[in-house]
């Protein structure tokens, strides 16, 4: 049977319960359908609760939680905050919006996050430049906890405040303690392809109540205290709304199932596609590392095949089903050809060879005998 005659396998689609219904249906009975209510209290709570961070405010995109995160860090015009090259461009674009300018950072070949190694490199290169980073962004890529130990101590050694990007990794762990709670602050996503999802929203995590409260103000477009509408500062309009908030509250209570079925399907690529020599299916955990495995990634070695990353793609496109090419380091990006980078060699490698596949926690077992007899298929 052709692909056409298949329904299309997604890269990772929504999957709802149907309790999350009865947080939606109470905000329509109570009329609560404006942008503050009972379910963001509840879900800012949650969230706290889950994840162990002090303070929670819920905001309608992840981007905008790291762009508020930005600026109470103290982020502005003519800074520079380091970040990691291998990205999805939503990372560093609220760098842009405070006037700040991004210096990028390569990866390691480990976890494929931010090298320790070269973030030293870029800290000390910058300062003798005299530009003493603002701030440092840290990226927990498809899942994968990044080297915290390590890149935390060089931007303590350096004084240099985490705002910690943990868009795809929630409900993973870094030495037993989840993502989401280890920068200064911390952001989530809960966008529609994320494990959990809002259909579109993030949040922002702090242990200190300064910060949320001076987030909370900004997401609020900065109304200061009046009877009257007064503004001295520029302000936005960022906060979640009740009823997408109730969605996240049905989500959130199912977010270990939800990781307990991803880690199955990363599993489940790895034993079936493990006789394809040409293939690595990774990264593989570290052992202080627990990867929710929000997507399940491979690499194609050029070594062993001729087949292309982006040849699987489209083979894989005519049985029907979505793959994506892994992302196109940021330094290579139009947006940001002049921009500083640091290293870059390990993340060009990685987009050159690498591919998502298909791993949404609804996916059937015969889901991913599809995938994985296409991939098959081909080698």
């Amino acid at each position: 049977m052709r692909s056409q005659d298949h329904d299309r396998i997604f890269l990772s689609p929504p999957h709802l319960g149907r309790h999350e219904l009865n947080y939606v249906h109470k905000a329509i009975e109570d009329n609560w359908v404006a942008p503050v209510g009972p379910n963001v209290r509840g879900f800012e709570q949650e969230l706290c609760h889950y994840t162990g961070a002090a303070h929670c405010v819920a905001l309608n995109s992840g981007t905008a939680a790291i762009h508020l995160g930005l600026a109470v860090l103290g982020v502005g015009p003519g800074d520079e905050v380091l970040c990691p090259s291998f990205t999805f461009v939503a990372t560093a674009n609220p760098i842009t919006y405070l006037g700040a300018t991004p210096v990028f950072v390569d990866s390691e070949p480990t976890t494929w996050n931010i090298c320790p190694d070269r973030l030293r490199e870029a800290i000390e290169d910058r300062l003798r430049r005299g530009k003493k980073p603002k701030a440092l962004l840290v990226v927990h890529l498809y899942g994968m906890p990044a080297q915290l130990e390590q890149v935390l101590a060089v931007a303590a050694e350096y004084t240099i405040p985490v705002l910690e990007d943990a868009a795809e990794a929630l409900g993973s762990r870094y030495a037993g303690q989840l993502l989401g709670s280890f920068g200064a602050v911390s952001m989530l996503s809960f966008n529609g392809n994320k494990i959990i999802t809002t259909s579109g929203g993030g949040a922002l995590l702090t242990n200190r109540a300064d910060l949320a409260q001076q987030a909370q103000f900004l997401a609020t477009q900065a109304k200061d205290p009046a009877p009257y509408y007064k503004h001295s500062v520029v302000g936005y309009n960022y906060r979640l709304s009740n009823i997408l908030a109730g969605i996240g509250r049905g989500q959130l209570e199912l977010i270990e199932d939800r990781v307990k079925k991803r880690r199955e399907i990363y599993t489940w690529y790895s034993r079936h596609l493990q006789a394809i020599s040409s293939l690595q299916i990774g990264p593989a955990e570290p052992a202080d590392s627990r990867s929710n495995r929000w997507l399940t990634t491979l690499l194609v070695d050029p070594q062993q095949t001729t087949v292309s990353a982006e040849q699987l793609r489209q083979h894989l496109e005519t049985r029907n089903i979505e793959s994506r090419l892994l992302w196109k380091p940021l330094h290579l990006q139009p947006l940001f050809a002049q921009v500083p980078r640091y290293g870059g060699a390990v993340c060009e490698n990685l987009f050159a060879r690498g591919l998502c596949l298909p791993s949404g926690s609804a996916m059937t077992e015969a889901d991913l005998e599809r995938v994985s007899q296409a991939i098959q298929e081909l080698f």
